[in-house]
């Protein structure tokens, strides 16, 4: 689904590119240490929405820190306000049944403003790599508490250790 959609809305090259991040992500979340959640909504046999929260770690800061990324509505849902309702519900479990306090992600701000994130600055809160578009760099704190600025690196699973992702 991730592939199908990506590709609908960013063209073939990015369609791939976000699939195979999700498969990697995906074989993740069997380590033993569970750093990668992911979340998903069908209509009878079929897919119509997915999100996965990774793990973030900050060497100066003590909070649950996850990122959500990536998520993805099928084209044909779109527009009817599934995946707000599936991220509203996805950040409520991640805070209630695994302790996240804070979600972090890279994406569009009109989107994701829309679920309570926020823009946060990258000299304020470090992302895993520079940045390409630093207005997409948002941030919710579930607890309504503040965040940042954290000094030193941001840790992110294996999946997204590619500087091309962001």
């Amino acid at each position: 689904m991730f592939n199908d959609t990506f590709h609908d809305s960013e063209g073939a090259d990015e369609g791939r590119a976000i699939g195979d991040l999700v498969r990697s992500l995906l074989l993740e979340m069997s380590d033993d240490e569970v750093n990668v959640f992911s979340f998903g909504l069908s209509d009878g046999d079929h897919a119509i929405g997915a999100c996965v929260f990774s793990k973030l770690l900050f060497s100066a800061n003590p909070s649950s820190v996850w990122l959500l990324a990536p998520v993805a509505v099928a084209t044909a849902h779109q527009g009817k306000g599934i995946g707000q309702a599936m991220i509203r519900s996805a950040l409520e479990s991640m805070q209630n049944d695994h302790g996240a306090e804070i979600v972090l992600t890279y994406g569009d701000p009109a989107f994701y403003g829309r679920v309570g994130f926020r823009a946060i600055s990258e000299t304020d809160v470090p992302a895993p790599f520079p940045l390409r578009y630093p207005e997409g760099w948002l941030g919710h704190h579930l607890n309504k508490g503040s965040i940042g600025p954290w000094t030193g690196p941001c840790r992110c699973v294996s999946a997204f250790k590619d500087p091309q992702l962001w």
